[in-house]
């Protein structure tokens, strides 16, 4: 087998297209391969494959797999057809797709490591700058969300990550039966999630069953501004209720801690997270040591975490009649606890009940979401965070949208 039938084989050619010749150049650590096809014949337009005559030649170069150590690049004079209905339109190759400078099975390759190791590290390896590197992922991201189909998708989870510097956020949609994440905007104002929803058709705004969130106004208005019956499909995170009431009893305890300080006790003095912390993440002695607090009767933070813990029994129960019964009991026995961050979080829960009893209908929680931001952070502590959000999008859709990325050149039709 001589070298031109070489690389037709390990290039996958097939006729029309051969390779013309082959040519190594040593000092470059390079292989260059022509490749052509045959003179003076017709060729089908690639948008209605009509025979259509030459019009011109572009060449191109295409950067391949390497041949052992040595980089491998791809030359054509690739046709240009005019086609009596299109105008002028260029032969699609079946090694690359449209406006690509790499052949597909290269950018398979690229897209595969890329999945497991950062861009800057793909890049060195494949001996590629940077840019190039993000335009792949780039172009991954975009062809898998042209692939994605319209299909419904009953329950969706939104929630905003950090992008750079605090304060700073990005809104993430979720599917929360697949885990994938949907949808990234800038931000996390109403615009933020309006783009999102102004995407989805009428059947699809209509097939959701349930949407998870936090007790976020911007997000609330979003939702029924475009939700067909928005206000019972909204669903209250229960992970963002139970923030609520940890920073209410932590509001507690600073303020308590600051008068026992005042009195020379050092009581409270470290014991923050044990506040925080699920009864069931204790140790045996840690929990007896906090145990011997709560008995403290006169610890206004104790009758706090008493009043968190009580509320959080609600998500253990299955009936909504005793579910009801619990919150109005509960609620005045909070507005009555005299704490008034307590009494603050019973009126901000009490405001968004509706969304919060939700939840034992739809029995949906952002839990998948809060995944998918730890995986976001580690991505970004894997690139060393981004200075660019359009590529931060594109890095979040990239690992975790779910999408077809890979590339798929069309065939030459003769």
């Amino acid at each position: 087998m001589d070298d031109k039938s070489l690389y037709a084989t390990l290039l996958g050619l097939t006729p029309p297209w051969g390779v013309e010749k082959v040519e190594l150049r040593l000092e470059e650590g390079e292989v260059h391969v022509w490749v052509a096809l045959p003179p003076k014949q017709l060729w089908a337009c690639p948008d209605c494959l009509e025979r259509a005559p030459i019009h011109d030649h572009r060449d191109r170069i295409w950067r391949h797999l390497d041949t052992f150590q040595y980089r491998t690049m791809l030359h054509a004079r690739v046709p240009r057809l005019n086609c009596p209905t299109h105008g002028i339109r260029q032969l699609r190759v079946p090694w690359a797709e449209d406006n690509s400078r790499f052949t597909a099975l290269f950018e398979a390759v690229a897209i595969d490591w890329m999945l497991q190791a950062p861009i800057t590290a793909v890049a060195d390896r494949l001996h590629l700058s940077w840019d190039e590197a993000a335009g792949i992922q780039e172009r991954a991201v975009r062809r898998g969300l042209a692939r994605r189909r319209l299909e419904p998708v009953p329950f969706l989870g939104i929630d905003e990550t950090s992008f750079q510097r605090r304060h700073e956020y990005v809104t993430l949609v979720n599917d929360l039966a697949r885990t994938r994440v949907l949808y990234v905007a800038d931000g996390r104002g109403k615009d933020s999630l309006d783009g999102f929803w102004d995407s989805l058709p009428p059947d699809q705004l209509a097939a959701i069953e349930g949407v998870a969130m936090d007790m976020w106004q911007p997000y609330i208005d979003s939702t029924k501004a475009h939700v067909p019956d928005a206000a019972r499909k909204i669903v209250f995170d229960k992970h963002h209720v139970a923030f609520h009431l940890n920073h209410a009893v932590d509001l507690v305890r600073r303020a308590e801690n600051r008068v026992l300080t005042v009195e020379g006790s050092d009581l409270l003095k470290g014991t923050k997270y044990d506040w925080l912390r699920h009864p069931n993440r204790f140790s045996p002695a840690g929990w007896r040591r906090f145990c011997r607090l709560l008995r403290r009767s006169d610890l206004k933070t104790g009758r706090a975490w008493v009043l968190k813990e009580h509320f959080m029994h609600i998500y253990d129960l299955r009936y909504l009649r005793v579910v009801r019964r619990h919150f109005g009991q509960w609620y005045l026995w909070a507005r009555q606890s005299r704490l008034d961050p307590m009494k603050k979080v019973a009126d901000t829960i009490a405001r968004h009940w509706t969304g919060i009893r939700a939840h034992f209908r739809l029995r949906i929680t952002n839990a998948g979401a809060e995944a998918i931001n730890s995986k976001i952070q580690r991505i970004k502590t894997m690139a060393r965070g981004y200075r660019n959000r359009a590529r931060f999008r594109n890095a979040i859709l990239f690992h975790l949208g779910d999408l077809d990325l890979y590339p798929r050149p069309a065939e030459v039709s003769r």
